[in-house]
């Protein structure tokens, strides 16, 4: 299995990066923490910490297994996008073997059926359906045959908030659900800013993302358009359990992003649309920080 799982002779440093880029943990640990903030700020919790953080790294196990099959699956594709070709299943640095398939696999049951064992039910469920819709929905079916594709990518974004909650309470309520919304909402502005700043890596590699099919100008337009409808989402939550703390941190991430965005739209270029996708980052950074203050707060 080793054999066929290492490229034949890679430094222990370069085989370090390549684990770490093959699984996306950086993405994996920002759909963990969302996970967790969704148990934070779902009332009525009668979860132990250890049930937190046992959801927490289920998450982040199932988040790793779908990058990584997102790797393995666009290894071909990701040679011609100058953001992607040097991923490891693309330079080669790990062959491009189905043995990868079994651990991909594996990872996912663990983490779904840890979940189910020790937290429950429905957690597990939506854990699953967030590797899911990223793995299959969007990598196999979505993807290359709509602009939607990343619409209906933020979907895995927003299971991963429903987990945390159904952690802490199978019942759920509205903050949860809004929290989901505003995953939802936030990730086409987030992936269309960096698409337009790669827009002739999506269109080299035939991949139809917003840009490529409407042109930069009109995808910047409607980045904006779609800032504004996150910034109603963000604030949602702040009538529904949360308070002022929460209500001052999503409209200072937001109306940044709003700014940034608005730039964009005026000017479509890279390095607006790159300032875009930093906004975005810096948004849900806040929107999850302000949560869990309001919350600890109180």
């Amino acid at each position: 299995m080793n054999t066929l799982l290492l490229a034949s002779d890679p430094s222990i440093g370069s085989l370090m990066r390549a684990v770490i880029s093959l699984f996306k943990l950086r993405i994996g640990v920002l759909i963990a923490i969302t996970a967790l903030v969704g148990f934070v700020v779902t009332p009525g919790s009668a979860a132990t910490p250890m049930q937190a953080l046992l959801l927490t790294l289920a998450t982040l196990l199932a988040s790793a297994s779908a990058g990584a099959f997102n790797q393995y699956y666009e290894y071909v594709s990701d040679r011609l996008m100058r953001r992607t070709r040097e991923r490891a299943f693309a330079t080669g640095v790990l062959p491009h073997h189905p043995a990868w398939l079994l651990l991909f696999a594996a990872m996912l049951v663990l983490a779904v059926a840890s979940t189910w064992l020790l937290v429950n039910p429905l957690a597990a469920i939506f854990v699953f359906l967030g590797a899911f819709v990223y793995a299959v929905v969007y990598t196999v079916w979505w993807k290359r045959r709509s602009w939607l594709n990343i619409v209906i990518g933020g979907l895995a974004g927003s299971f991963a908030v429903l987990a945390g909650g159904a952690a802490a309470n199978p019942e759920l309520g509205p903050t949860p659900w809004l929290f989901a919304l505003v995953l939802l909402l936030w990730t086409p502005p987030h992936f269309w800013s960096l698409a337009i700043a790669n827009q002739a890596d999506y269109a080299a590699a035939g991949i139809p993302m917003l840009p490529v099919v409407v042109g930069p100008k009109r995808a910047a337009r409607i980045v904006f358009w779609s800032t504004l409808a996150l910034l109603l989402a963000s604030i949602l939550p702040a009538w529904f359990g949360l308070g002022s703390v929460y209500l001052i941190g999503a409209l200072a991430g937001s109306g940044f992003f709003v700014y940034r965005a608005q730039q964009l739209a005026r000017s479509p270029n890279p390095q607006t649309a790159i300032r875009c996708f930093l906004a975005s980052l810096l948004q849900l950074s806040a929107v999850l920080l302000a949560a869990c203050l309001d919350v600890a707060l109180r």
